[in-house]
């Protein structure tokens, strides 16, 4: 063993016992009374950014965990969940995320009661890639590990997800129901420009042809299906501050200076705001090219990346828009503290009826800072799909 493995099984074997004793409530969505449709609830989360909270006496990641399963310390409700999508940017480091991090991650999705590890599905963000000189995207394999390869690090045991996954850390499926689900990592690793460096998240997007390639697969292999389409990255002018340029604003020397994002002028800045290199082309808007000639084809894109109150309309765009017949929504952030010049914590819950083309969406707020803690009642959305949901 390795020090750094050494250091980690150390801080985690607490972690991990705690975890494998939970005894959870069920996972798949629950029957309801006679009459009604049954319901499955979706919470869209991101960005917990759990080292940076952490500084600050705040745990981000444990207490929207447990806003949600008992109520926030504020006043906040619980609410019901059946599975969580948490869309990267685990890490709140500014270096590349270490082993300490990564344990204390893992020890604090050890305060799920009432739903097990497996019940999160995760993808890659900015800030959790590996460096420059680092082994590709050690850190998110290890630590947060959506394919369960690395189980006495991160706790998840694959063979316990409540919708079993296909494919890799990288691009992986699930299906509920007659929703597929396509889960796509940042790639955001090996150096600048698309890359990160040493320091600083490189905001700017990306994936990797073969990403791409398999989603337009996948998209076109089930016309039948809702699609669920989610990176830690909005598309490009699909919702709020996702456009060129909208990640920073002029300094009184009329320069850029980081605002929503960090301003880093060898990381392909302009694109800071969504998914900007796709097989390390910038602005490569494949996606987006794609979705305008076949319109419809997909049904949500959900993201984060962006930290905003849930009022923000940059660039003339709030958090939830609809374009090219499909739902894009920005779930972001659950940290408090990380971006704190824009920062409010707060997540989305979505709940599809069984036998109903209409998704309602409602922003908790996990803290009092912009409103009271709880439901906010001006975000709530109500959505259409292409097609009605089957459970």
């Amino acid at each position: 063993m390795n020090r750094r493995d050494f250091i980690a099984t150390a801080a985690t074997g607490a972690a991990l016992a705690g975890l494998s004793s939970v005894t959870p409530t069920r996972s798949r969505a629950q029957p309801r009374p006679a009459g009604s449709p049954r319901v499955f609830r979706i919470w869209a989360t991101s960005d917990p950014h759990v080292g940076t909270d952490q500084r600050r006496g705040r745990e981000s990641l444990a207490e929207t965990i447990r806003d949600s399963e008992e109520g926030g310390k504020e006043g906040g409700p619980p609410f019901e969940w059946d599975i969580a999508l948490m869309l990267g940017d685990f890490s709140g480091s500014q270096q590349t995320p270490d082993d300490a991090e990564g344990a204390e991650i893992v020890r604090q999705f050890g305060a799920l009661r009432k739903h097990r590890r497996e019940a999160i599905y995760e993808v890659v963000g900015n800030h959790d890639a590996s460096g420059p000189d680092e082994p590709t995207q050690w850190w998110f394999k290890k630590w947060i590990d959506p394919t369960g390869e690395n189980t006495k690090f991160s706790g998840v045991d694959s063979r316990r997800r409540p919708y079993p996954i296909e494919g890799t850390w990288e691009r992986y499926s699930f299906r509920v129901g007659n929703m597929l689900f396509l889960m796509m990592g940042d790639r955001n690793d090996g150096g600048p420009p698309v890359g990160r460096g040493k320091r600083g998240g490189y905001p700017s997007g990306a994936v990797t042809g073969e990403t791409f390639d398999w989603w337009q697969r996948q998209v076109e292999a089930n016309p039948q299906s809702i699609i669920v389409s989610t990176h830690h990255h909005m598309l490009k002018e699909t919702t709020v501050a996702s456009g060129p340029w909208e990640g920073y604003v002029r300094g009184k020397d009329g320069q850029w200076v980081s605002h929503y994002h960090g301003y880093f002028p060898d990381g392909g800045p302009e694109g800071a705001s969504y998914l900007y290199y796709v097989d390390g082309k910038p602005d490569a808007q494949a996606f987006e090219r794609y979705l305008a000639a076949h319109p419809g084809v997909i049904d949500f894109w959900i993201g984060g990346h962006t930290h905003t109150n849930p009022d923000d309309r940059k660039g003339g765009r709030s958090h939830i828009e609809k374009k090219w017949g499909a739902n894009f929504m920005n779930c972001s952030a659950l940290s408090r503290y990380h971006a704190s010049k824009t920062t409010i914590a707060l997540s989305r819950l979505m709940t599809f009826s069984e036998g109903s083309d209409e998704v309602l969406i409602r922003c908790y707020l996990h803290t009092s800072d912009f409103a009271p803690q709880g439901w906010y009642k001006p975000a709530e959305r109500r959505v259409r799909m292409g097609k009605a949901f089957k459970l």
